[in-house]
């Protein structure tokens, strides 16, 4: 009960609350009080009774004033839900990766106060206190008393989701479906921490660091490229997954474009088929394929990537943390596919 009392005082004061019945409620009350303030004799405090009494107890829309302010202080996330913030969060707690660097790079250090197992960028992050990863601990995170808390859609529990609910701390959910999404967040994030200047530093940074990467490549004829996520079964990425459309920016063909799923399936006959020129292996803490794995693929002498020696490891936290080093991962990516492009010839890592 102690901690109930804690969080939801916290939000209260923060002035954070969901857009659900009771907050239309909530809305529809404070347009009326506009309307009773508008209405020629209507006593100066423009109250006429109880309700307006209770408002003012209350604060209307939690302190916000008017409604012009309302829509300047609110946010949809990428699952639909729409939150209102009267001002900055001072405690969140952060549930990707990605995420978090996201955070650390608008310069909010002290507002995070928990983070994933895997939240190892910055250095800074990796001493946050933990609260799990893919099956986050609802009780740690409780315990951090966060007035909000940072999700992406993969990992989201409905019991993690119900027991916020429950105490009123609001979730917001960030999934990046393309590289495009990235500096969209960023900037929502740099409007919620009021944090616009920094925001801009890097998102602009960002995009610079892509457009040059794009400009060296896009006259190059596209390599055809195989992304291996798993050998056994084979599996690889498709259109509408994060990777499929670096593979396009890198200037490279990805070999299962034509696949109907975002993670399909490839037979090796298909792979025989489509010979790809270039390998690509994510090696990282979270995602990797390991060199006992990768040298499998030493057999298929016949595959030009095997012939020319164009295998190559890339970085997984940087390729696949849709986050502010993504421009990093691109450029990784880049020179696997061109290295004529960048100047520093074949960089192949052999397995």
């Amino acid at each position: 009960m102690k901690q109930r009392v804690q969080s939801s005082g916290s939000i209260e004061a923060l002035g954070i609350f969901y857009w659900n019945r009771s907050t239309r409620s909530l809305l529809v009350s404070a347009l009326c009080l506009v309307a009773v303030l508008l209405t020629p004799g209507s006593s100066a405090d423009g109250c006429g009774g109880d309700g307006c009494s209770e408002m003012k107890r209350r604060g209307i829309l939690t302190g916000m004033p008017f409604m012009a302010h309302v829509s300047t202080r609110s946010f949809v996330d990428d699952a639909g839900h729409r939150i209102y913030l009267a001002k900055a969060p001072t405690r969140v707690v952060s549930l990707a990766p990605s995420i978090t660097e996201m955070l650390f790079s608008l310069g909010l250090d002290e507002q995070v106060v928990g983070v994933t197992e895997f939240c190892d960028y910055p250095l800074a992050a990796q001493s946050k206190p933990k609260v799990g990863y893919a099956n986050p601990n609802i009780e740690v995170v409780l315990a951090l008393r966060p007035e909000l808390v940072f999700a992406p859609k993969d990992f989201l529990r409905p019991d993690l989701q119900t027991k916020l609910e429950q105490l009123k701390i609001p979730l917001f959910v960030l999934d990046a479906q393309s590289i495009e999404d990235i500096p969209l967040q960023i900037h929502t994030l740099g409007k919620m921490f009021e944090r616009t200047s920094a925001a801009n530093d890097v998102t602009q940074a960002m995009r610079q660091r892509i457009a040059e990467i794009r400009q060296k490549v896009e006259t190059l004829s596209a390599k055809r490229v195989l992304y291996v996520l798993n050998s056994q079964p084979l599996i690889t990425v498709g259109p509408g997954s994060f990777i499929h459309q670096m593979i396009g920016l890198a200037g490279g063909s990805n070999i299962a474009a034509q696949a109907g799923v975002a993670y399909p399936r490839l037979s090796m006959e298909t792979v025989l088929k489509e010979d790809p020129e270039v390998l690509i292996f994510p090696v990282g803490a979270v995602e990797t394929v390991p060199k006992s794995e990768q040298q499998q693929w030493l057999r298929w002498n016949s595959l030009s990537a095997v012939k020319l020696q164009r295998i190559h490891e890339i970085s997984s936290n940087l390729l696949n943390r849709p986050g502010p080093r993504i421009a990093e991962g691109l450029a990784q990516l880049a020179n696997a596919i061109h290295p004529e492009a960048f100047g520093t010839g074949e960089q192949t890592r052999r397995p």
